[in-house]
């Protein structure tokens, strides 16, 4: 199933910090908004992201988002509902089975969650994540008590809700103009049901300036270990006229030996990464016995290493590669290599270093043979 998702971020929400959107308020060194969409970006089951952002917002979103690839932006409504709507059109041409409606300020969601909304959207046409409250419920008048209310079978809604994208679609454009409060609300007004799954504590809506202390502390802020991975490959020469390196395709008399690409640069980067977070090594992801990687790009390797460190609650602090050969010249090369590890990771290229030496001459490196790299990445883990 293709799987998009809706990120709602076109609201003013300024009681948090001031003239500043909260959506683009700080929350360790990126933003709210940033972080958020990460965790979509990196979902291997989301193929499409559109975010609705106010008119006002583009120079804000620009800098917020980055080098992250998402579609274009979309220009939201006055209201939650009308922005969402304006998300789900942009969808059309894409033509998602499963849509999911998020809300930019709920950063802190766990990929497990988002994997839970999409399989029971799959299996029950629709899916709401929330928490059976706990608390008990009062009604007041006039400042004073006067009543309380039964919290049997009541929920606290939150948010990404999963739907059947022409569903909702349509249930969006019948609802136009009602001001529904979220997109559960639109479903029940047009008969649509919708199951529930289990919610998370940690994904609340950061609504007011505790919200945003709260969440700085749980998303570890000041509070983190620095790990580092170390990474080597080699691989020999054959037959060819080019070889691909940290990405970049180099003219060359003969190419790369391997079962993937063999992409030397980008394998050291891979086996980094795992070793920082302790996740073993590039042939226990991909094991060059499984056909399945014969001639695959490596880029892929390097993505799901990025991934893992993000489930595990990284953040890639820096990159630092070296390519040991004689030839070609990778001088000419370095920037390009630079700027695509930097896309291939979500980082800002300043955070990669792309190095090359010789042996003078000695080894198999010196002799012509073949290509080695080393890498080491150094990653930031909060909590334990």
């Amino acid at each position: 199933m293709k799987v998009a998702a809706v990120i709602v971020a076109a609201g003013r929400g300024q009681r948090v910090g001031g003239e500043t959107p909260k959506q683009y308020l700080t929350l360790g060194d990126k933003t709210v908004l940033y972080h958020t969409v990460k965790k979509f970006l990196n979902h291997p089951q989301i193929d499409r992201i559109v975010v609705a952002i106010h008119p006002d917002d583009v120079m804000l979103y620009n800098k917020a988002i980055g080098i992250l690839k998402l579609m274009p932006p979309v220009y939201g409504g006055e209201t939650r509902q009308q922005s969402v709507l304006c998300g789900l059109e942009a969808l059309v041409s894409e033509a998602p089975d499963i849509v999911l409606i998020h809300d930019a300020a709920r950063p802190l969601l766990s990929e497990e969650l988002i994997s839970r909304t999409i399989e029971t959207a799959k299996t029950k046409g629709s899916a709401l994540p929330a928490l059976p409250v706990a608390d008990t419920l009062k009604r007041v008048e006039n400042d004073l008590v006067s009543g309380t209310v039964d919290r049997t079978n009541l929920w606290r809604a939150q948010t990404p809700q999963a739907f059947n994208f022409t569903e909702i679609l349509e249930g969006h454009r019948t609802a136009r103009g009602m001001n529904l409060t979220d997109d559960v609300a639109v479903a029940e007004f047009v008969g649509l049901p919708v199951a529930i799954t289990d919610g998370e504590e940690r994904n609340f809506k950061i609504t007011s300036k505790e919200d945003l202390e709260k969440a700085e502390l749980m998303i570890g802020t000041g509070q983190f270990r620095i790990r580092t991975g170390q990474g080597f490959d080699v691989h020999a020469f054959e037959e060819g006229d080019a070889v691909i390196l940290g990405g970049v395709k180099i003219p060359h008399s003969r190419k790369l030996k391997g079962h993937s690409d063999a992409d030397v640069a980008l394998h050291a980067l891979t086996d980094a990464l795992l070793g920082a977070i302790a996740a073993g090594d590039i042939g226990d992801h991909f094991p060059p016995s499984d056909d399945k990687w014969k001639g695959a790009p490596s880029d892929t390797f390097l993505k799901e290493a990025v991934r893992l460190v993000e489930k595990k609650g990284g953040e890639i602090s820096s990159l630092d590669l070296t390519i040991i050969c004689e030839a070609p010249k990778i001088g000419p090369h370095r920037e390009a290599m630079r700027r695509t590890i930097a896309e291939i990771c979500g980082l800002d290229a300043d955070l990669v270093s792309v190095k090359a030496t010789t042996t003078e001459k000695l080894g198999f490196t010196g002799r012509g043979e073949g290509i080695a790299a080393q890498a080491i990445a150094t990653v930031m883990v909060s909590g334990k």
